[in-house]
């Protein structure tokens, strides 16, 4: 039986004990009222959430998988996911670090990074689902028009919407110069696309009742390569002036991509027949406004694997605790049984040791990057604002590749 319990003591050692967070953060406006007893309530109802509401649903979600009608294109989750995610809505958890102006929480980002640990460590196929959602959301508050960030991202903020981001093609993968997905412009200012994408996580789902696709496409006169990629909103329904929703859009799942570990989550390729979407950002420009999103990813990335290096550690722990097998070299430890656990093995005490130094090295070093960029968004100080910049964007690929591969 696979077991998880959050580590709150652990993150708040992290938080306050190494990098006393909460006076960095409040040398931020935003954050000059954070505390550490509001920071640690909020990760203790987080790790409620994630123990007790997805956690369950790992397993069994993972064995049934997803779902698509392919007559109607529809995908439906596993057992459970959208009641889970009602909870999460109704909770106000997506909120949890977005801006105030949007009706987000606006608390610091090192906050949601630790949330996020805890439920990718509870259930990662399910958190793809949300975790998606937060690129899109700081994609387009960075690049969106007034008119955009108006429209999507109090949906966004809320959880009501969930977002993608479209990047990869059936002939190419990371070379995105290749891509062929082409956007036609239209007499209203919009824009037609056609094409196809691979390997979409979150891309059809019945959690929430749209979806918001960044698509990466070129228009008729882009010039070859990545300077002629073009960003732009997708949405899976069309929405009104009035905010609501309108007809289905013609972008729709072709199939389903089943990757080990996360059947749970819909992997889908996706097919553009004619979408209607708008430019995000200039023509041209849109492989630098999609990097805001990518690299958002990298560090979930690298969260992800932070969560399940925990879990697994975990997991290794309780097992060897409970499986008998030889005698310690140092005499018989547990008398009663014919065997001792085989935690009193040399070799399996410096397995277990290791995986706890990856995770705890780990969780310190993406807090400090998460960090790094509530100082990169919020400090007074341009000097501070810049360095940490630097030096998260030195960090967030080693973050990623580093916590993957020990993952």
């Amino acid at each position: 039986m696979p077991v998880y319990s959050p580590p709150l003591r652990d993150m708040q050692f992290v938080m306050h004990e190494v990098f006393n967070a909460v006076e960095e953060l409040k040398a931020c406006p935003p954050h000059a009222d954070i505390d550490a007893d509001t920071i640690n309530a909020v990760l203790e109802e987080g790790g409620k959430f994630a123990a007790e509401v997805t956690f369950p649903l790992n397993v069994s979600g993972d064995a049934e998988g997803c779902v698509l009608d392919q007559s109607t294109h529809e995908v439906k989750a596993p057992k459970g996911f959208k009641e889970a995610y009602a909870q999460y809505v109704q909770g106000g958890w997506p909120a949890l670090s977005c801006d105030p102006a949007f009706g987000g929480q606006g608390l610091p980002l090192i906050v949601n990074q630790c949330f996020y640990e805890m439920l990718n460590s509870a259930n990662q196929a399910w958190t793809m689902y949300p975790g998606l959602s937060h690129g899109a959301y700081e994609c387009l508050h960075a690049h969106g028009s007034p008119e955009q960030k108006q429209r999507y991202l109090p949906k966004l903020t809320s959880g009501e919407w969930t977002g993608t981001m479209c990047l990869t093609e059936p002939h190419c993968g990371t070379d995105l110069g290749l891509l062929r997905t082409k956007a036609e412009p239209q007499a209203d200012g919009t824009y037609k696309l056609t094409g196809q994408k691979i390997f979409i996580s979150a891309g059809e789902h019945d959690l929430a009742e749209n979806i918001l696709h960044l698509v990466l496409a070129r228009l008729p006169d882009a010039p070859a390569g990545s300077k002629g990629i073009s960003l732009f909103l997708v949405p899976k329904h069309l929405v009104k002036a009035d905010g609501t929703l309108g007809e289905r859009n013609a972008i729709h799942c072709g199939g389903l991509e089943h990757k080990m570990g996360i059947h749970g989550n819909a992997t889908a390729q996706m097919v553009l027949d004619g979408a209607v979407g708008t430019l995000v950002g200039e023509p041209n420009k849109g492989l630098p406004a999609m990097f805001v999103m990518m690299n958002a990813a990298r560090l979930g990335v690298g969260n992800q694997s932070l969560g399940l290096t925990e879990v697994a550690y975990q997991n290794a722990l309780a097992y060897a605790k409970d499986r008998i097998q030889m005698r310690s070299l140092s005499g018989v430890k547990a008398k009663d049984k014919p065997a001792d656990p085989i935690i009193v093995h040399p070799d399996v005490r410096k397995m277990l040791l290791t995986a706890k130094a990856y995770a705890e090295g780990g969780r310190a070093l993406l807090m400090f990057c998460t960090l790094l960029l509530d100082k990169e968004l919020h400090h007074p100080d341009e000097k501070v604002r810049k360095d940490s910049a630097d030096l998260a964007a030195l960090l967030t690929p080693i973050a990623k590749a580093f916590l993957t591969d020990n993952g």
